[in-house]
């Protein structure tokens, strides 16, 4: 369950219908000039189904942005096969790290953030623990995994999953903030998560026995 949902969310008939209408309206206006009238109508419902289902703007938001980030995890976790190599299961990891980012709402919402994190403390916060801070906490565990079969030698789990996740993105955040997306090419990221995966093979692999 989301943080979201414990705080006062109903599920119902037009729920999922209610969401999309809030992701357009979020992603086109930002948070603050998101109108509850605007989502209203872009959802196709009343104000009062929307309020029956949400309580304020900021609930829906966190949990438009939680749902997105947690079914990219999930879509990760169903791909990985224990019996993958530490090389493939870094590149997966990578790719869609990168991938995220590259996202239509990847780039929305991590500019929405940015720009207006500073007066929305809160909804920055909740945007790291359920993107970001999702992402390294999965990793941290499948980096875990990996420690225990003998494929990788690490004594800072969290701060090896926190390495190769910027590694990922290495070239790639400044240019997609300073709107420079023309240069971030599906070659470049292919060369950043094949660069971050060498490097941190070459810092944490297994030496092969002599």
């Amino acid at each position: 369950m989301t943080e979201a949902a414990e705080q006062g969310v109903r599920r119902g008939r037009k729920f999922d219908q209610v969401l999309a209408g809030a992701r357009t309206i979020f992603l086109r206006d930002g948070f603050d000039g998101a109108s509850v009238d605007d989502i209203a109508r872009e959802a196709g419902v009343s104000k009062a189904t929307l309020y029956a289902y949400f309580p304020d703007k900021q609930v829906l938001f966190r949990e438009i942005c939680a749902k997105e980030c947690l079914q990219q995890a999930d879509e990760v976790e169903a791909r990985i096969d224990p019996s993958m190599t530490v090389e493939a299961m870094l590149t997966l990891a990578g790719e869609r790290i990168a991938g995220f980012m590259m996202s239509d709402f990847g780039q929305n919402a991590f500019r929405l953030i940015s720009g207006e994190g500073a007066r929305f403390p809160e909804l920055a916060r909740d945007f790291y623990r359920n993107g970001p801070g999702l992402v390294h906490d999965r990793l941290v565990h499948h980096l875990h995994l990996l420690v225990q079969n003998g494929a990788l030698q690490i004594d800072d789990l969290d701060l090896a999953a926190e390495q190769f996740i910027q590694l990922c993105k290495a070239s790639l955040v400044e240019k997609l903030a300073f709107r420079m997306d023309h240069q971030v090419t599906e070659d470049r990221v292919r060369r950043s998560v094949r660069g971050a995966v060498e490097m941190f093979i070459a810092r944490y692999g297994v030496p092969p026995k002599a």
